[in-house]
């Protein structure tokens, strides 16, 4: 019940979002049966299409023909329609300020127009004595404000009112005298009064949500298309150091390449992996620690796109513990495909290294099938005395690390919040969104990871792979 009502909240807000950008970016800027209207109409309705299709495609056993097919588009979209939307936002302060400059621009050349075509000041004088001597003045210049006379020779002949028009009584009693209109026609080129105060005149509706659409529309997918080539491109090499106290002088500047959140799927595929493992070989480390989420399917249909993880080189070994999305896509079949990979699964086990003992525990999600983290198992009769080094996928069980004993805990999970302003959610849900932290006695390093999920974009938390060198502060 509880599932249902929270898709039910998340369908309304995107209908909702779907809705606002459609009106800025379609409604307000084109005309009522226009082709361009047809098609961002249209677009409104199959891009959020594509996109559910894209989210529920796997899990529903789809095809995986069918899930590339709707991962690009359907994905994609989900990170424009974020930076559209933001953008928009932004515009909606920009909009009523360009609104008021183009007002007083438009007074400004209204009122130099005025004056370049009033009344002379001998003729203006004539009026206002006529009209303080009681004498009404000549018909001509009671002509309305806005009703055009005749343009004529320099002494225009008088110009009555029609006799189908008689001047109500009530008008003729209490009303002053209209200004006098000019008797020349205006001159081309001359822009038109500006309206009213508080009227925004159609045209100038229309061109500000021309300008402030297009202007989203641009800051929009061009974040999106450089988060894009973010992912594309790989990810870099970071090197941090993590002093331990018990770390033996032996084991001074042993150092663990920590890759996560590879996310091998319907998008980023065999080069993608291919690109991390070449990566990973070149910084010639003494381990790899491969913490959780290296997929987002089966090992039927990706099982050949983890291949290249084949090819991982380091002195004592690769490393493999679960993530959450594992257990989404057959946790079991993975653990099995990676040792025949030559990675090594530590599932809430432990190994000794040369001046320390690596321990790994599978992720929180695993406790669905009774697969869950046991810390007991994995660190409960080891010698405290040597430091620990933890590979776990999430940073929220690292109080579980402090309290057996854990010196450094590795950890992904949060991709560093991938889209901004994501990092700020994820705070709310991680202890450490990215980077090294102390908690009592215990050190916990979070990476960014190296791929992406959902729309292989990343913008604000780029991708990494980080070479945690050890230091003993015996050294």
């Amino acid at each position: 019940m509880v599932f249902v009502l929270v898709a039910l909240v998340v369908l309304a807000l995107l209908a909702s979002v779907h809705r606002y950008v459609w009106r800025r970016f379609v409604g307000d800027t084109t005309a009522p049966g226009s082709t361009l209207r047809k098609v961002g109409t249209v677009a409104a309705f199959v891009l959020p299409l594509l996109s559910l299709g894209a989210m529920t495609s796997g899990r529903i056993g789809a095809p995986f023909w069918l899930q590339q097919v709707l991962a690009w588009p359907g994905f994609l979209w989900l990170a424009c329609l974020m930076y559209l939307t933001l953008a928009l936002l932004v515009g909606e302060v920009v909009r009523p300020l360009l609104t008021r400059v183009l007002a007083r621009r438009d007074a400004a050349a209204a009122a130099r127009a005025t004056a370049g075509t009033g009344t002379s000041g001998s003729a203006a004088d004539g009026t206002l004595a006529a009209t303080a001597s009681g004498t009404r003045p000549r018909t001509e210049e009671l002509v309305p404000a806005g009703r055009s006379c005749p343009s004529t020779s320099a002494d225009p002949a008088p110009v009555t009112a029609p006799a189908t028009e008689p001047e109500p009584e009530a008008v003729r009693d209490t009303e002053p005298p209209a200004p006098a209109a000019p008797a020349e026609a205006e001159p081309a080129g001359t822009e038109p009064a500006a309206a009213a105060p508080g009227v925004i005149q159609p045209s100038r509706r229309l061109f500000v949500s021309r300008v402030v659409g297009g202007a989203a529309a641009a800051a929009g997918l061009a974040t999106v298309g450089y988060g894009t080539a973010d992912v594309l491109r790989g990810p870099s090499v970071k090197r941090i150091t993590v002093p331990l106290a018990k770390l033996p002088r032996a084991a001074h500047g042993f150092r663990i390449a920590v890759v996560s959140d590879i996310h091998i799927g319907p998008i980023l595929g065999r080069a993608h992996t291919r690109r991390i493992v070449d990566t990973i070989n070149s910084t010639s480390p003494d381990l790899v620690a491969v913490v959780g989420d290296l997929v987002d399917g089966s090992v039927a249909d990706l099982g050949s796109a983890a291949e290249p993880l084949a090819g991982l080189r380091a002195r004592h070994g690769s490393f493999f513990v679960t993530g959450n999305h594992e257990y989404f896509s057959g946790a079991e079949q993975w653990v099995n495909h990676v040792r025949e990979l030559g990675l090594i699964p530590l599932e809430n086990a432990r190994v000794e290294m040369g001046g320390f003992d690596l321990a790994g525990v599978n992720d929180i999600a695993g406790e669905t099938e009774g697969q869950g983290p046991d810390f007991v198992r994995a660190l409960g009769d080891r010698d405290r005395g040597r430091a620990a080094v933890l590979l776990a996928h999430q940073p929220v069980v690292i109080h579980d690390a402090v309290e057996h004993g854990v010196d450094l805990q590795l950890s992904g999970h949060t991709h560093g919040g991938q889209l901004w302003p994501g990092n700020y959610l994820a705070e709310l849900a991680n202890p450490t969104v990215a980077g090294l932290e102390q908690y009592g006695d215990t050190q916990l390093f979070v990476s960014r990871g190296a791929g992406a999920w959902g729309p292989p974009v990343r913008v604000g938390a780029p991708a990494d792979i980080t070479v945690v060198e050890l230091a003993s502060r015996q050294a």
